[in-house]
């Protein structure tokens, strides 16, 4: 085993309250990746607490998938120790997501980021762009975070995608709010865009999302993207979001379709005593490993 995680969580701490140890890391084929950051964060903070809500919440959840038809456990899930959070720079902060991707991918497994805010994104797409030449990262958010800087700096969650469409290709899925300058960066098609609107007045669009993809895909979901009638935990929340069972549609085909080799779901931003939200991202969480892992039956990461 290359990485050396630290293994003393209890279950409270960890994704469905399993129980973890060096072992259970090894047979482990996901490695789930707390980071509970928001340096960068605007309008509301507090997505730092987003991945303890989620491991919470995990804790409730019924191990049987209906759709896969399979305990998603059995597959082997760990929890990391959370990464410890540094305020002296963001890029600190990614350069460490980088670098427990790297160990956790390298180690053979799936990386699972829960954050926290979504620059955090980045090290993990700069982990896996390093051993993925033609790398495809499909990215459902309310926002094309691409502006080039924002509030003078460029290592903003409002900046991610920006930093993401030059190591990967990128796809974007439920955009509804934006600026001239990211609108400009889209441009007619050289990145990919699927815009909230179009889904809504023509639902056969979902079915050609994955034309650009390659076929190796990162999945990063900025939880947003749902409609805040049932997410309304996020630090900016825009009207007219995608559906639930949109989402888990598109999820499915991906992962049927194409190697996923990691996912994160982001910023999470958890509204005391509303638990429906964690929940929400907690089974979102378990329904992709499903697909990731059980849909296909057993296979080798």
């Amino acid at each position: 085993m290359g990485f050396q995680p630290f293994m003393g969580l209890g279950p409270h701490q960890s994704f469905l309250g399993l129980a973890q140890s060096r072992e259970s890391y090894e047979a482990a084929r996901a490695v789930v990746i707390p980071v509970p950051y928001d340096g960068t964060t605007t309008y509301r903070a507090g997505t730092r607490e987003g991945p303890r809500a989620i491991l919470a919440a995990s804790r409730e959840l019924e191990p049987f998938d209906e759709e896969t038809g399979a305990e998603v456990r059995e597959a082997g899930i760990a929890t990391l120790e959370e990464l410890p959070v540094t305020v002296s720079s963001p890029r600190d902060m990614v350069n460490r997501v980088r670098s427990a991707v790297a160990a956790v991918f390298d180690d053979g497994k799936l990386p699972v980021l829960l954050g926290g805010e979504h620059l955090l994104s980045l090290g993990a797409v700069e982990a896996l762009a390093e051993r993925i030449p033609r790398l495809s990262v499909l990215h459902l958010d309310a926002h094309a975070d691409l502006k080039t800087e924002y509030q003078g700096s460029p290592f903003s969650n409002a900046c991610v995608m920006h930093h993401v469409s030059r190591l990967a290709s990128l796809v974007q899925v439920g955009i509804r709010s934006l600026t001239l300058e990211e609108r400009n960066a889209i441009g007619d098609g050289s990145i990919p865009c699927f815009w909230g609107q179009q889904l809504w007045q023509d639902p056969a669009l979902w079915d050609r999302i994955l034309d650009p993809l390659g076929p190796e895909v990162y999945i990063s979901i900025d939880l947003d993207v749902l409609d805040p009638s049932i997410m309304p935990a996020v630090g900016t929340p825009e009207p007219g979001g995608v559906g639930w069972y949109d989402v888990l549609r598109l999820m499915r085909r991906v992962a049927r379709e194409r190697r996923v080799v990691g996912f994160d779901v982001m910023e999470l931003l958890p509204i005391p005593h509303v638990t429906a939200p964690d929940f929400l991202a907690a089974r979102l969480v378990y329904k992709l490993l499903g697909y990731i892992l059980m849909d296909k039956g057993p296979y080798i990461w």
